[in-house]
């Protein structure tokens, strides 16, 4: 009968008495794999909130144009456009019934391609805009139209005279602008006549109904951007007089 050495008999036998090591989730020692897996989970949830709730931008002038065109006399469909828009608009893309917009629209803007013809659209006889030097729009109600769609109703003042209109919008994209910012871009059609903001010279040899095409960026500033600075400063005050 062969004798086993008696070290092999030790080593079969051993056991260890250190205890097994298990995964303690309060342990402060993190993987950098595990630290990159938080981080990243950390900026798909930031921006994922960024989207879903209400935003609020300011209309970029620089890239916002509003065209309004017409019949004249079956020949033609000129147009005159309009510049230096000034707004801003909150979009919620959770719930666009939260969504609002409000522009101003000076008439100082307002560019018909001719001299004589700018002359004759701010005469009385149309914007008449010495006396009325803006025209403005506030939205009343958003709703959901369909994919990347929205209907926008609201109240179009011009000459002091404010009539309901309806905005058939379409979302361009949504994304991040220059100043690291939120970015958002929209088209947009509405028809309205002339005649119910006191504009009816010529009709109907010229149409009375306007077509209107709008197209617009608009931006929120950076979180750490002054303006944003600025805004964050006003409402921490408010709450601390509450």
């Amino acid at each position: 009968m062969a004798i086993r050495p008696a070290s092999s008999r030790v080593r079969r036998g051993f056991r260890s008495t250190k205890p097994a090591r298990s995964f303690d989730p309060h342990s402060r020692k993190e993987t950098p794999m595990f630290k990159r897996l938080i981080l990243t989970a950390a900026l798909v949830a930031a921006s994922a909130n960024a989207f879903a709730a209400g935003v609020t931008y300011k209309l970029d002038p620089g890239h916002t144009n509003v065209i309004a065109s017409w019949n004249h006399m079956g020949y033609s469909n000129p147009s005159a456009s309009f510049s230096g828009v000034d707004g801003s608009l909150v979009y919620d893309a959770a719930d666009v019934g939260k969504s609002s917009v409000q522009v101003t629209l000076p008439l100082s803007g307002l560019n018909g391609f001719s001299e004589k013809f700018n002359a004759h659209l701010n005469s009385a006889d149309f914007f008449d805009s010495a006396k009325f030097p803006t025209a403005s729009f506030k939205s009343t109600k958003v709703e959901a139209a369909g994919e990347g769609k929205l209907k926008v109703t609201g109240e179009l003042t011009i000459k002091d005279i404010t009539k309901p209109v309806v905005l058939d919008v379409a979302l361009n994209k949504r994304g991040e602008g220059n100043n690291g910012g939120a970015k958002i871009g929209f088209d947009a059609t509405a028809t309205i006549k002339r005649t119910d903001y006191g504009m009816g010279m010529a009709v109907p040899m010229v149409s009375d109904e306007i077509a209107l095409r709008i197209t617009t960026e608009a931006n929120a500033p950076k979180a750490d951007a002054p303006e944003a600075k600025a805004k964050a400063g006003k409402t921490g005050k408010a709450s601390n007089t509450k």
